[in-house]
């Protein structure tokens, strides 16, 4: 089984393959694919701070403060945006790398006042390669995983930020945050709705 998963691990981290179906979808095939595609992320943002902090004079690191329940809801909103709704809509995978480009692209304006010399170059670097896991996963028929890897990764990096004193952390849940809930619920409703349409369709015509 080892033999085969390297085999079939191989042929997907093959850059030509990066916008279609995983060879294989079980739980322990994601889970490699997600750290891959996660630590090739962490690569290319930090061999890009170095290259930045080196040929940007003036350039700071945004740093905007976390707080824990919008970072954990961001993976269910963000997720079902940018990837399952375009799924579910276009069914075709090209549709859904549009809809994860955009994703990627919001994350170089995650920083307050927007400034060029304050973008945030490292964070659009590490989720270029997110993308690929988030459509791959979604086009295998594992929305919900992608939706767990999501945030779980987003609750660590918080977890880490907080730990290590990069930011200002909160861990309160604010009033305002139910509104997010709902959102979040509501998505993950229209998702999962569509997914059974999909489904009962795909039953009807076979």
């Amino acid at each position: 089984m080892a033999n085969s998963l390297t085999k079939l691990f191989l042929k997907d981290i093959n850059p030509k393959n990066w916008i279609s179906r995983y060879y294989n979808n079980s739980l322990l095939y994601l889970i490699i694919m997600f750290l891959f595609y996660h630590g090739i992320g962490i690569i290319f943002s930090l061999i890009g701070t170095l290259i930045i902090d080196n040929s940007m004079l003036g350039y700071e690191e945004p740093n905007l403060p976390l707080f824990m329940f919008p970072v954990i809801l961001a993976g269910p909103i963000e997720e079902s945006i940018f990837f399952g709704i375009p799924f579910y809509v276009f069914n075709n995978n090209l549709s859904v790398l549009i809809g994860g480009i955009a994703w990627a692209m919001l994350h170089i304006f995650n920083t307050y006042p927007i400034d060029v010399n304050q973008l945030a170059y490292a964070n659009w670097l590490f989720v270029i390669p997110s993308l690929f896991f988030s459509l791959r996963t979604w086009i295998s028929g594992k929305g919900w995983f992608a939706i767990l890897g999501h945030s779980i990764w987003n609750l660590l990096f918080f977890s880490l930020s907080c730990t290590f004193q990069e930011t200002y952390c909160s861990y309160s849940f604010d009033k305002e945050y139910i509104s997010i809930a709902l959102l979040a619920g509501i998505l993950l409703t229209i998702v999962y709705l569509m997914m059974k349409r999909r489904q009962n369709l795909k039953n009807r015509n076979s």
